[in-house]
């Protein structure tokens, strides 16, 4: 199993991208069901995204509108997980 790269310093910038782990939006949502391939590819990923991003720190905070799209993306995609496994 491979580790998520999440930090707990959520914040989306306005790309969608996560300033404390460095994955946008999609791969957040999609982490918990992914192949070891996926997540191998989005940690290779992360260096490259660091540097253009200029390793910056979490300097953004997630709005309540923005959570509210993530948790909705986050609980379609379990929903459709357990649909899949029935």
């Amino acid at each position: 199993m491979i580790q998520s790269p999440c930090i707990a310093k959520c914040g989306l910038n306005d790309d969608d991208m996560c300033m404390g782990c460095y994955r946008n939006l999609d791969e957040i949502v999609a982490w918990s069901r992914a192949d070891d391939v996926f997540k191998t590819n989005v940690w290779q990923l992360i260096p490259q995204r660091k540097h253009a991003l200029g390793y910056g720190e979490n300097k953004h905070i997630i709005s309540r509108k923005k959570w509210l799209i993530v948790s909705d993306k986050i609980d379609q995609n379990l929903n459709q997980h357990v649909k899949e496994t029935k």
